[in-house]
């Protein structure tokens, strides 16, 4: 008997290193799927990405590889800044409306929750580089 919802997008297991060794592009987010409205991400990074805010949404941050150093703008006026460093399998959620500015020096693995149609570099950011790819997420290839 059916309830008239659709049948889930994917109903097999997604291997994380099969996911990630689909693509070799860096600061391109792959939507891996879906959990309610919330996209399942993974990207690769190295290098620093760009100054940015999600005024509406937290970011979350899984280090599945390497590791991540996430500068944050605190205060009211953003004036105080800070850095915290996440190694292979830290958690660690950017609250909504604090400007961040996530690198690797020696590269990372990431995995990230975010509202489907998130941007990348957020609802506003500093110039972005050619380096980085303001997406809402690529589909995965796998």
């Amino acid at each position: 008997m059916s309830n008239g919802s659709a049948a889930p997008r994917a109903m097999r297991p997604i291997s994380l290193s099969e996911a990630l060794d689909s693509f070799d592009a860096l600061w391109s987010p792959r939507v891996v799927t879906r959990v309610n409205d919330y996209d399942v991400r993974v990207a690769k990074v190295e290098g620093e990405h760009v100054w940015h805010v999600h005024e509406d949404t937290d970011e979350f941050f899984l280090v599945v590889e390497g590791a991540l150093d996430i500068a944050l703008r605190d205060g009211a006026e953003g004036d105080g800044e800070r850095t915290v460093t996440l190694e292979k399998g830290a958690v660690f959620v950017v609250p909504r409306g604090v400007w961040h500015r996530p690198r690797s020096t020696g590269g990372a693995s990431l995995l990230l929750f975010e509202p489907s149609g998130t941007s990348s570099v957020g609802d506003a950011h500093d110039e972005v580089p050619a380096h980085v790819d303001a997406t809402t997420g690529h589909p995965l290839s796998v």
